[in-house]
């Protein structure tokens, strides 16, 4: 029997009608009046990820590691937020770990199938020698990715700390994750596409259950992303400017002990230290 798909809030009718007899004009603005809704969806849900964070956190600090995993967008969209962590924060790249249904080559061009073989996850994490101190992270628009319900129902098996971001209530994704996030945006602007909307809350809880693991984790001093790679000129630049701001000293002095010292956090502990 075919699944009901249009009882999902993510697949119901979009609210606008007639979308190709628009002006671009319109067609823009209505856009915009449907994402002003995404962070008034998310901030319900703090109260849901405030204890995943303290969880991911206390396993991180025992050598524990956090791998996201899900399939098209969402599964891009780990990713990309795992792929940001070592530049930005100066971790290993093996701290966050982003999966994708079909492999890294699913980034780029969608694979057949990949999502709906609910084994493959598990396979997928268990290449990276997952263990009881990992957590993993479900991502899911649906609430029903086969590839991500697999993966959460495996590493539950295991004893591992499972968690999920969805944009349905009551998916089955969020049943196997221990700790569920359910950002509910309602329908999107062209029906089903999931990448508007449900995308757009997804990134931004990854944003701020990344985010404030690594603050927890020691990894900004004040506000300053003190342990980011110096990688390119704009990122140097930055990093001169804050090594210079946190302790007087020139921009030429500054550039000398980022050269010497390879981070912001070592150059200004290497002045203050005098």
């Amino acid at each position: 029997m075919a699944e009901n798909l249009s009882a999902l809030a993510t697949e119901s009718s979009s609210t606008y009608q007639d979308l190709e007899k628009q002006t671009v004009d319109t067609i823009l603005r209505q856009i915009n009046a449907e994402d002003k809704t995404v962070p008034l969806a998310v901030e319900k849900v703090i109260p849901a990820i405030e204890p995943l964070v303290h969880e991911i956190v206390k396993r991180m600090k025992q050598g524990g590691r956090l791998f996201y995993i899900g399939a098209g967008t969402s599964g891009r969209l780990g990713v990309v937020d795992a792929s940001e962590c070592p530049p930005t924060y100066g971790v290993p790249h093996d701290w966050v770990i982003g999966l994708i249904a079909g492999g890294d080559s699913a980034i780029r061009k969608a694979v057949e199938n990949a999502e709906d073989d609910e084994k493959q996850a598990w396979l997928d994490m268990e290449a990276y020698g997952i263990d009881t101190l990992d957590t993993v992270i479900g991502i899911a628009a649906s609430g029903r990715t086969p590839y991500v319900v697999g993966g959460l129902r495996d590493a539950n098996a295991r004893g591992i700390l499972t968690g999920c971001i969805v944009c349905n209530g009551g998916s089955v994704v969020a049943a196997e994750a221990k700790y569920p996030i359910e950002v509910i945006v309602g329908p999107e602007y062209v029906t089903g596409s999931t990448r508007m909307k449900s995308g757009t809350a997804q990134k931004l809880v990854l944003n701020m259950l990344s985010t404030a693991v690594m603050i927890q984790l020691g990894r900004v001093r004040g506000n300053k992303m003190v342990d980011m790679q110096l990688s390119n000129h704009k990122l140097v630049l930055r990093a001169i400017r804050m090594v210079r701001e946190a302790t007087g000293v020139s921009d030429e002095v500054a550039a000398e002990l980022l050269e010497k010292h390879g981070s912001v956090r070592n150059a200004v502990d290497a002045i203050q230290a005098k």
